[in-house]
């Protein structure tokens, strides 16, 4: 895995994805922009990642992404609740296949998110 795509996507998963954070938001960008009246604050909750940042990580997730890289990624980074083995099953592949469909997700990811600071 590439660990600094690593290190967003976890930032991703906790700004965008977390009902583990005790806001009235639950993670949810729209309900986050209900909460400050409509008004964007950078770093909310103290992320190092910008929502920019996570805003470019969803569109790639949810656009960009092979379906099956899309739903490792979602499972490894979103789901908090179940195991290792459950997220691998989910995803229908080996362990191995899991870990090489992260491993290919977050070279694409960081490719697109290159592509886009050029």
């Amino acid at each position: 895995m590439v660990k600094y795509i690593d290190e967003m996507l976890k930032l991703w998963a906790q700004e965008l994805h977390s009902d583990h954070e005790g806001t009235g938001g639950g993670g949810n960008m729209i309900a986050m922009l209900m909460e400050c009246k409509g008004e964007l604050i950078r770093g909310t909750r103290g992320s190092r990642v910008l929502l920019d940042e996570s805003a470019d990580i969803e569109l790639i997730v949810n656009k960009h992404l092979a379906p099956e890289l899309a739903v490792a990624v979602r499972e490894h980074y979103c789901n908090y609740d179940s195991l290792l083995s459950q997220k691998v099953m989910y995803c229908g592949c080996s362990l191995k296949t899991y870990y090489q469909r992260l491993h290919d997700a977050h070279v694409c990811i960081a490719s697109l998110l290159g592509r886009r600071a050029a």
